[in-house]
């Protein structure tokens, strides 16, 4: 018996902009405690095992579907949490859910195996995570029996947001199974509040159990193309460390559905069974419900950062960078990073999506990433910039290493902060610690490493005539990155 989790990895997440961009969206950020969301999906599976069947399930390692650009933050988050790092399979361009699935399903089927699959979304909140196990362990065993198993929320409200799953009979008279009757798009209001007083209703999780061969059996008799442009990719694919990579042009061939629309709606009665889970499940898909989510105060408002509120009431308030004070007002968003602020009612949330389209449209690169960029090496974050001057922060953790590189537009001053690091400039290789610093000159060969065991944080200065970062030519690289990361 063997359980084979799939984390599906690949939304942008941009409706929490400004804390979510496109280069570090939701699931790599701890929204609702000292864990990011992705560690939450994989620490809730922690006991499995042995908690709720007679016979032990066998846990297999994580299996991840991202994007490349996701690829290091993934394994660190993994790293960062005590966990195996995962196979992580990398879309060269997002195909939505049914794809990634149908990847993954291909890669876990190579190891002579055919597991169930409890595919998720790294990006869920599920408050219950005993629960959830315990309703796992009962979708085991159906899925099994080559039965298609998905997890129907119990709704607490008419929400219009989701979708939903309507439930059949009782299956094979068990209580807590049933039939899966259908898929419905999300209702209006009055039809979302029929769907709460019927009780036959559930809202979509995207949670499902299923054997990857069945999976695979089905996405080929229903999306044939699907299916055939997945296996031509996965077929030229190469082993980078951890990292799949499937080959790029095939996947790019591929239609873009999800799981629901290219298999679940189109299997006859019988095969598909619900499981209504009742654990404090959330996709945290809005600022609303990332309020919903939050501890309040005896206001109801929820705060984190360096936070000031009078006379105030029901408000998201968050601050990163600098103090936020809010008097007088009530059902605000308000969230201060320290490159972008978003003031928006709480019960108009959803308009962020109208913020997001601008920043689209202008090219900018708040949509992007933070001011604060992630590195397989560490961070970095621009401090000051002007006229031919640029100023960064650079953090690089023990043991990493920048790739060794040139610029043919700049210039850099490197003057270490804390830590100690080991510099190769030109045909030298040097140490430096606290206070000490050193001078790149323009087209030199250089190289920042770490060798300690703290982080080595530097400021950097930059000049020249040109500071952008393509003004990048590497010469080796531990992490095997062509252009897509620099530095």
């Amino acid at each position: 018996m063997s359980l084979q989790p799939i984390i599906l990895s690949g939304g942008s997440g941009t409706r929490l902009w400004p804390l979510s961009r496109e280069a570090y969206p939701k699931q790599f950020l701890p929204l609702l405690g000292n864990n990011t969301m992705l560690q939450e999906t994989v620490q809730r599976l922690t006991g499995i095992s042995k908690e709720y069947t007679a016979q032990p399930i066998e846990m297999l390692p994580f299996t991840v579907v991202c994007n490349t650009d996701h690829r290091f933050l993934v394994a660190e988050q993994f790293r960062a949490v005590g966990a195996h790092v995962p196979t992580i399979i990398l879309e060269p361009v997002g195909r939505n859910t049914a794809p990634a699935l149908t990847l993954a399903a291909l890669q876990v089927m190579e190891t002579g195996r055919d597991p169930v699959l409890l595919v998720m979304a790294a990006d869920h909140c599920i408050e219950n995570a005993a629960e959830f196990r315990r309703l796992v362990a009962l979708g085991y065993e159906r899925a099994m029996r080559d039965l298609i198993v998905t997890f129907g929320i119990v709704p607490t409200k008419p929400e219009t947001g989701y979708g939903y799953l309507h439930r059949g009979a009782v299956f094979e008279n068990h209580t807590e199974v049933f039939v899966l009757d259908g898929f419905r798009e999300k209702p209006d209001y009055a039809t979302a509040e029929e769907y709460l007083t019927s009780g036959e209703y559930y809202w979509n999780s995207g949670i499902f159990m299923l054997r990857a061969g069945i999976w695979l059996e089905y996405i080929e008799k229903f999306v044939p193309d699907i299916y055939n442009a997945c296996r031509k990719s996965f077929a030229a694919r190469k082993q980078d460390g951890d990292f799949v990579r499937v080959d790029a042009e095939q996947f790019a061939t591929c239609p873009s559905d999800s799981i629901d629309y290219a298999v679940m709606e189109r299997l006859a009665p019988g095969f598909a069974v619900l499981l209504p889970l009742a654990a404090g499940w959330s996709d945290v898909g809005s600022w609303s419900s990332l309020w919903d989510n939050r501890v309040h105060d005896d206001l109801g408002n929820a705060t984190d950062g360096d936070v000031y509120v009078h006379d105030a009431k029901d408000n998201l308030l968050i601050s990163q960078h600098r103090l936020l004070a809010a008097v007088g007002v009530d059902n605000l968003v308000v969230v201060e990073t320290p490159d972008a602020v978003l003031v928006i009612p709480k019960q108009r949330a959803q308009e962020v999506k109208n913020v997001v389209q601008y920043l689209k449209e202008q090219q900018r690169d708040e949509l992007k990433q933070h001011r604060e960029c992630h590195r397989p090496w560490g961070t970095y974050d621009v401090i000051d910039f002007g006229q031919r001057y640029q100023v960064k922060r650079i953090t690089v953790n023990p043991g990493h290493t920048l790739s060794l590189q040139l610029h043919y537009h700049r210039a850099e001053h490197w003057i270490v902060v804390s830590g100690t690091a080991k510099i190769t400039k030109g045909d030298e290789t040097f140490l430096l610690t606290e206070n000490q610093s050193t001078y790149i000159s323009v087209g030199t060969k250089h190289r920042l490493e770490n060798p300690g065991t703290i982080p080595l944080e530097i400021i950097e200065v930059q000049s020249g005539s040109y500071l952008g970062e393509d003004d990048i030519v590497r010469f080796a690289d531990v992490y095997a990155r062509g252009t897509e990361n620099k530095k």
